[in-house]
């Protein structure tokens, strides 16, 4: 089954699906950044993180005016990515941080009956730089990775455009991955 990359990213009121409403959500294609999703939300709640909001430069009052409905928005995705995956393919949820954006994608799928096509699993994308550079979780920020990586890119905090720097972030991991036809740990266990 063909693995389908998609780097999807959110902002959101606050830390957790629970009691803030997720905003907007982005996403492109790995290996495609042409093919993207975005969305801005109607709040489901009016909780909100002042610091939260000021990084996003979100307001909930424009959102309540313009958003999508949240049920709405996620259908939306969900066809997005049943539309990109190729027939027979499978939709890997790929973040900077994945726990992050991945436990709002998750918990806004279910909440509004949406199924969730990428199941329950996301690849994040610190976790992959950890395993292939044997660097410690303490230098896995994004400007230590993205630097490493010689990609000179902020963050801007809008759900697209972190998804497709995300997305170049991750396509220079990959090209530096090991070889995949070689199995190391099969050569060590001979």
């Amino acid at each position: 089954m063909p693995e389908v990359f998609i780097s999807v990213d959110v902002e959101t009121a606050g830390p957790a699906p629970c009691v803030y409403p997720l905003l907007s959500l982005g996403a492109c294609l790995v290996h495609d950044p042409r093919h993207t999703f975005y969305a801005e939300l109607q709040p489901a709640t009016r909780e909100a993180d002042p610091v939260a909001l000021a990084i996003s430069g979100l307001s909930l009052d424009r959102l309540a005016a313009e958003g999508l409905a949240p049920a709405e928005a996620m259908a939306r995705f969900a066809s997005w990515v049943e539309g990109v995956t190729p027939p027979g393919g499978r939709p890997v949820f790929v973040a900077f941080n994945a726990s992050f954006d991945w436990m709002f994608v998750a918990d806004y799928f279910r909440r509004f009956g949406v199924p969730n096509p990428f199941g329950h699993g996301a690849l994040d994308i610190k976790a992959l730089y950890m395993g292939v550079t044997g660097e410690p979780w303490e230098r896995t920020s994004f400007a230590a990775v993205a630097g490493r990586l010689s990609l000179h890119a902020e963050l801007p905090h809008h759900a697209l455009q972190d998804a497709l720097i995300q997305a170049e972030v991750f396509r220079r991991l990959l090209a530096v991955l090991p070889n995949p036809s070689r199995d190391p740990y099969e050569e060590r266990m001979r």
